[in-house]
């Protein structure tokens, strides 16, 4: 599709891949909601840069979790740009357990990241389809992992989650089509703020066994993820219910 004179709501747009998104999409002319649920001074200020390129962009607080929360995000949206047409599930958490620590994994963890990474894009989900469909049909893209394909990352609860999000992102293809195309992009080591936080001295480490392993010799950065989520958006509308893996041919291997 277009995305000129278009509108979109991308979740948790303050940092990494959701603000390069967010950016990408408003060099396109597309009007943007960059929503967050902590960062307030970062999403304002990727909301500030997307103005600076000539379209109509606000910061929106949203916990994703919150069903209320979701549907006054897409209200927010409409009322200030008049329609709907593209929704970047984007947010996301996890905690960093070693996969064998099984005593770590508390309900509590299980809860938290389950709610985040599904139960939001969902409820942001069923909240824009009505918007979504009265400004004539439109995109959905979900930022999964390929952490969900391989069943190896941050932590047990986390693959759990991007592989229940994968499989959350072909039944709402189904459902959302004709007019609401649904996709996901399945991201490899992201060299970001993210992930340098979460694995701490470690990061350096992890990073260049990943990139000794990929069949591209690099990770991926933000931009290339957001690259991605923009190919689903401008690319083929007959594409749906796919989850394209990110990844620099981390999952293939070198070969060597």
């Amino acid at each position: 599709m277009e995305i000129q004179d278009r509108a979109a709501i991308v979740t948790g747009a303050g940092t990494g891949v959701g603000r390069a998104t967010a950016l990408k999409l408003a060099s396109g002319g597309c009007a943007v909601v960059v929503n967050y649920r902590r960062s307030q001074e970062a999403a304002e200020q990727v909301a500030e840069e997307a103005r600076a390129q000539g379209v109509d962009a606000f910061a929106h607080r949203c916990d994703v979790t919150d069903d209320a929360d979701c549907r006054e995000l897409v209200v927010a949206a409409v009322d200030r740009f008049g329609r709907l047409d593209i929704l970047v599930n984007n947010a996301g958490t996890t905690h960093f357990i070693p996969h064998g620590d099984l005593d770590k994994v508390t309900p509590e963890v299980w809860q938290q990241i389950m709610a985040v990474n599904v139960a939001g894009p969902f409820q942001c989900t069923r909240a824009a389809k009505p918007a979504i469909e009265k400004s004539g049909g439109g995109e959905v893209v979900n930022v999964s992992s390929v952490a969900g394909l391989i069943g190896s990352g941050s932590s047990i609860p986390y693959c759990a989650s991007k592989a229940a999000l994968n499989s959350l992102t072909v039944t709402l293809a189904r459902v959302c089509a004709p007019s609401i195309r649904v996709n996901a992009v399945a991201p490899g080591f992201i060299d970001g703020s993210w992930l340098k936080q979460g694995l701490g001295p470690a990061f350096d480490a992890i990073k260049q066994a990943v990139t000794s392993r990929a069949a591209l010799g690099r990770v991926c950065t933000p931009d290339d993820i957001a690259d991605a989520i923009l190919s689903f958006i401008t690319g083929s509308d007959l594409v749906t219910g796919n989850i394209l893996p990110v990844e620099g041919g981390m999952i293939i291997g070198s070969g060597v």
